[in-house]
């Protein structure tokens, strides 16, 4: 009787509850042939964490000697087909856990071990994390989490980590934390399902409800081998399959550098690959950054949400701010980031006082990257073009650059050379193809005008109508080629 009366109040206080769907339903098991196995062979160890003696990670060791799937059940509602998991028991009781192995013919093999919880542990469901997640267990409703799905967070949770992030979604190289190789624009994936997810976590339970259109959206090596889902579509990495959401359950491991969460049965955070587990590497109240580990690939996805009610598209006003820089002071005004640009990019002494008596001046090294790149990005607004669209600055090329010299020409045979060229356009950096609805300006210098500084301006008038322009590029040495070189540039003007 004791025990039922544990059982039935965990079922309304327990930090995993009962998931959406058993492995039976799903076909992961099937791995083809005919094979056997028996409850001798499944095997599996426990070890306490660090942080609470009422979490504990279990551990597959099973001696198996024929393909199969696992199927971990923790006896406090939490399920999953890792060969580790996690599994975080608030409350004093005997928890009966038991490990299930699928053959490829379906024929099922367990073992289970009682394991006793000696003290209730509350502070397992009392943390900022679960709080900020959830709203805390007097939050019945609990918090609606999407997408950040028009970037309007990405940029707060760069800053606050350091890592390069960019988008609502992206990827990178394993343990980066960042989007290094790709980050999403805004709504640039709109053509999917992802913008259509929304997760509601809730404390009392540690209940996770899952709403979306019927389809699911992630990776495709992952999504039938891995997650078991019946893949429709398939275009390039991507799949889209079958997938309705549900209601499913969810812990949080406080152990590591990051709090992990890790969700019940074969749900997943908008977009899969591969796992159910996702570190928690920033959060606040209304913004999240998470970081998903894909073994099958050997990435890094990144993800950043917002509660449902701060995903807003609010347009930037427009705004004709002057611009002006001439890296005198101990902190300039306009602050250029660089893209695939050499270590020694930055405000240096002035080499040369032909034609410029500044003392400093900002020296740009084109690195063997053909995209090098300065740029500048209005924070909060649209540059208003009808009222200022005139960009100047004194440039300096050295004469000791490798330049193209056959006659000006460009050919494949010189394009690890440069030109004695400096472009300016305007992007919008909120566009996923910024590169479509660019213009730029340029200007090529003659032999007799390297060595010192000359005056160049580069006039928009023509593209004034423009109303989405909010980022200036920078580029010396022209894009495309992969020739190293320096270049200097001065009293940088952006105005009428």
């Amino acid at each position: 009787m004791k025990n039922s009366i544990k059982l039935a109040f965990w079922s309304l206080m327990t930090l995993w509850g009962i998931a959406a769907c058993s492995p039976q339903d799903n076909d992961d098991h099937s791995l083809g042939g005919i094979d056997t196995i028996t409850s001798e062979e499944v095997s599996f160890n426990q070890q306490v964490s660090t942080s609470s003696a009422n979490v504990l990670t279990f551990t597959n060791t099973s001696d198996a000697k024929v393909p199969y799937s696992v199927s971990w059940d923790l006896g406090n509602g939490t399920t999953g087909k890792a060969d580790s998991i996690v599994g975080s028991y608030p409350f004093a009781g005997d928890y009966t856990v038991t490990l299930t192995l699928y053959t490829a013919s379906g024929v099922a093999a367990s073992t289970s071990q009682v394991i006793h919880i000696e003290n209730s542990d509350y502070g397992l469901i009392n943390t900022p994390v679960y709080t900020n997640l959830t709203g805390g267990i007097a939050d019945t409703d609990g918090k609606i989490w999407v997408f950040d799905q028009y970037n309007n967070f990405a940029k707060e949770v760069a800053d606050a980590t350091g890592y390069e992030v960019k988008g609502h979604i992206g990827l990178g190289p394993q343990d980066s934390y960042g989007q290094n190789w790709w980050g999403a624009g805004v709504d640039e994936k709109s053509g999917g399902t992802m913008y259509s997810f929304e997760f509601t976590f809730v404390q009392s339970g540690a209940k996770l409800m899952i709403k979306n259109e019927g389809s699911g959206y992630g990776r495709n090596a992952s999504a039938a081998s891995v997650g078991g889902f019946h893949v429709t579509a398939v275009d390039g990495d991507d799949a889209t399959f079958d997938y309705s959401g549900g209601n499913y359950t969810f812990a949080i491991d406080e152990s590591g550098k990051y709090p992990k969460m890790t969700l019940s049965g074969n749900a997943f955070m908008g977009y899969y690959c591969g796992t159910q587990d996702y570190e928690i590497f920033y959060q606040t109240d209304k913004v999240m950054a998470l970081r998903a580990n894909n073994t099958v690939e050997g990435q890094d996805w990144v993800y950043v949400f917002c509660l449902k009610e701060l995903n807003i598209n609010t347009p930037k006003e427009l705004k004709a701010i002057p611009l002006e820089e001439t890296f005198e002071g101990a902190t300039p005004t306009v602050v250029f980031e660089g893209e695939n640009m050499g270590e020694k990019t930055g405000i240096c002494d002035n080499p040369i006082f032909s034609g410029n008596t500044s003392d400093k001046v900002y020296r740009y090294q084109k690195s063997t990257s053909p995209s090098s790149n300065l740029f500048y990005v209005a924070s909060d607004y649209k540059f208003d073009l009808t009222k200022q669209n005139k960009i100047s600055m004194k440039v300096m090329m050295p004469g000791y650059n490798d330049y193209v010299t056959e006659n000006g020409k460009e050919s494949w045979a010189t394009s690890a050379k440069l030109l004695p060229k400096v472009v300016v356009k305007l992007y919008d950096s909120s566009s996923s193809e910024p590169w479509n609805s660019a213009t730029e300006k340029s200007v090529t210098l003659t032999s007799d005008q390297l060595d010192k500084w000359v005056d160049v301006s580069f006039d928009f008038s023509d593209v004034a109508s423009r109303k989405d322009y909010d980022k200036i590029v920078i580029q010396f040495g022209q894009e495309g080629h992969y020739g190293e070189g320096i270049f200097y540039f001065d009293d940088f003007k952006f105005s009428e």
